[in-house]
């Protein structure tokens, strides 16, 4: 990339026909989803649920064994999902149905990740759909390992603040799913389990179904998942991806009104893992000069 232009502001907005969406600066997260009445489809934030709204996991997914990793012949500390987060972007680029935002390695990254990189992140607006793109670029002059994942939640659709949450989800697959658990001390093991109340592509859920934290759900096992509306039955909010893993996710035991959706090229660490970084299960890696491409999709209604 050339940055021949930094454009400044906190905020931006991108809109087409049917709809508009907000941009922060601060991780270059998703701020605000509205259709063309106004309707606001991203969760907002709150502290008593969760402040967050769509924060993109970067150069990690989830949760380090004990919070650190080995690399490069040295240990490293690193806090759940990475720093991306909490990092100002910078915009590339803007136009007025999309922008692309682009961070790169600090001294301050180097320090608790060892590597030098480019992360770009385009959202792009496509009538009813928000494309998020993201472009991860070795700088380096050696090979780099990476996971890098998306957290985004939605307000469920026929839920209130304080009632319980309740609601049914629709997978593009209607045979048996298998589960993995992220709750041993953060981290994931082996086992497996069919997701208990799943029928022919349909899960209803409610909150019970997160006594064990976020359903983790790996193995190429799903592309597509809708949120349905429980008046019409119809998708609200669609999330396609081709990530190898998807997490679902919301705070158990708080009632909270919304429902993440987090396609993910990368996982907890195995519980008790001591191996490499670059051996973690869902690792990418990238040769010097080499990129990494992919995309996923937020539809919103039909």
């Amino acid at each position: 990339y050339e940055i021949s232009e930094c454009l400044v502001g906190s905020e931006m907005c991108i809109r087409d026909r049917l709809l508009t969406v907000e941009v922060s600066d601060l991780g270059a997260e998703l701020q605000s989803i509205k259709d063309d009445e106004g309707k606001e489809y991203l969760w907002q934030g709150d502290d008593r649920y969760w402040g967050r709204r769509s924060p993109i996991l970067f150069p990690i997914v989830c949760g380090l064994w004990k919070g650190t990793y080995r690399t490069e012949g040295d240990t490293y500390q690193m806090g759940r999902h990475g720093f991306a987060r909490d990092m100002n972007f910078r915009v590339l680029k803007k136009a007025d149905d999309r922008v692309t935002y682009v961070l790169s390695d600090t001294e301050a990254t180097l320090r608790q990740y060892p590597y030098r990189f480019m992360l770009s992140v385009t959202y792009k607006l496509v009538e009813n759909e928000i494309h998020v793109i993201w472009h991860v670029h070795n700088t380096d002059t050696r090979e780099i390992h990476f996971q890098i994942g998306a957290h985004p939640a939605f307000y469920l659709p026929g839920v209130k603040e304080g009632e319980p949450i309740k609601g049914c989800l629709r997978f593009d697959r209607g045979d048996k799913i298998e589960r993995i658990y992220g709750n041993h001390e953060g981290c994931i093991t082996d086992d497996r389990y069919e997701l208990e109340g799943c029928n022919g592509g349909l899960w209803a859920f409610n909150e019970e179904s997160f006594k064990d934290d976020a359903v983790i759900i790996d193995k190429c096992q799903l592309r597509e998942i809708e949120i349905l509306d429980p008046q019409t039955a119809r998708p609200a909010v669609t999330v396609s991806f081709n990530a190898p893993c998807v997490g679902i996710w919301t705070p158990y035991g708080k009632n909270a009104p919304f429902l993440c959706i987090e396609p993910w090229y990368g996982v907890h660490d195995h519980y008790e893992y001591r191996g490499q970084f670059r051996d973690k299960y869902l690792m990418n890696h990238l040769q010097p000069g080499a990129s990494f491409m992919s995309e996923y999709i937020i539809k919103i209604g039909e």
